[in-house]
């Protein structure tokens, strides 16, 4: 072959320290756009970011030069950075899962995290973090 090629879609979820619900109204946006901007600039193009008080969201594809572990621990730790040096929070992020999409599933997964503040209504993080573990089949890890 040629030439190399990959589309690897990822559905990144950072979750905050202790689950405390800092991300509020006022700042939601200013991380959003951080975070956006630090996947975009190793050449991880963005789709979406949303989330709610307690946790984020992030679709994008990842880049071919860094592995996934690279680029969470990059966005993780530049946005706690961010964060304390703005002076938006104390709190920072903690967590961290990160599951591949299949192309066929995408806009699936990008309205799921569009209707974030919706979906949250009805379930609670600790509630959606379980039925993820139990999908991919985390809960089965020793």
């Amino acid at each position: 072959m040629a030439h190399s090629f990959n589309k690897i879609w990822i559905h990144a979820i950072w979750a905050t320290k202790e689950r405390i619900p800092f991300i509020s109204p006022s700042i939601e946006q200013k991380v959003y756009h951080f975070i956006s901007t630090q996947l975009r600039e190793p050449g991880s193009p963005v789709r979406i970011i949303n989330g709610m008080p307690d946790h984020v969201h992030a679709l994008f594809l990842l880049s071919p030069q860094k592995s996934i572990a690279e680029t969470i621990k990059q966005v993780k730790g530049s946005s706690s950075h961010f964060i304390n040096q703005s002076n938006l929070t104390a709190d920072k992020f903690a967590g961290y899962a990160a599951y591949s999409v299949s192309e066929s599933v995408v806009e699936r997964v990008f309205q799921y995290i569009r209707n974030q503040k919706a979906h949250h209504q009805k379930k609670s993080f600790s509630q959606e973090h379980n039925e993820f573990a139990q999908l991919y089949g985390l809960n089965n890890r020793k």
